[in-house]
């Protein structure tokens, strides 16, 4: 793989907790590399250390030792600020809880996510309608989540991961509270967003089916090793 495709690339990658007098070895030494605009499935059981990876990814947790880089960012020498302006700015995430405002309407919720953008008045307002449009929600724009169905939750969820057009979309078991047909659609719609804006995509879960049907390449973890990580041929 030419370095210049390479977009993720994390080498020696490790994370550890302590749970009362136990360590959990949640990675080890993870060598991980993901090109521009690939879409990379990673399976594993719970536990297994694929949400702790993602996270690593987003800038919401630091490892141990090892480096990751996002581009031209070294994730694990950023400041606390560094890091949030990188989720901010870089990152889009999905996950398996929608996490949506219930006092908020669709295109709220979305458009909430450009107030940390510094996105404001009618250029908000314009980018939250067409992001909700892209998912295929435009006449439920106006409802609130407890007004939508699970699948429609979450495809608000990902109307708002990817209103600011993030160059990195990670999603942690984004099917994961939805039956399988709409299920399937969510998936669908990942993938159409993955090819029609060529943005970078992470995505971990179980459901090797899926996987195997979306992404460019599924990889395995399992106790915190990642399996034939390196990129693609």
């Amino acid at each position: 793989m030419e370095s210049s495709d390479c977009f993720i690339e994390t080498r020696g990658l490790s994370r550890q907790y302590r749970v009362g007098p136990a360590e959990i070895h949640a990675l080890v030494e993870v060598d991980f590399h993901v090109q521009k605009g690939e879409f990379v499935a990673i399976l594993g059981v719970s536990g297994s250390g694929k949400s702790t990876l993602l996270h690593l990814l987003g800038g919401l947790d630091t490892p141990d030792c090892g480096c990751v880089r996002v581009g031209d960012r070294d994730l694990a020498g950023m400041t606390s600020m560094e890091r949030t302006i990188y989720r901010r700015t870089v990152v889009g995430f999905i996950f398996q809880s929608y996490y949506l405002v219930g006092s908020l309407t669709a295109t709220e919720n979305v458009a909430l996510a450009l107030t940390f953008q510094g996105v404001f008045g009618a250029e908000r307002t314009r980018l939250a309608a067409e992001s909700i449009e892209r998912v295929g929600l435009g006449l439920r724009a106006s409802h609130r989540p407890n007004q939508l169905s699970g699948g429609e939750q979450q495809r608000v969820a990902i109307a708002r991961a990817i209103v600011h057009r993030p160059a990195l979309l990670l999603a942690d078991e984004p099917t994961g509270n939805l039956d399988r047909a709409t299920a399937a659609e969510v998936m669908g719609l990942i993938h159409q967003v993955h090819r029609d804006l060529g943005t970078t995509v992470v995505m971990v879960t179980h459901d090797e089916e899926m996987a195997a049907r979306v992404a460019d390449r599924v990889l395995r973890i399992r106790d915190g090793r990642l399996e034939g990580a390196g990129g693609s041929a």
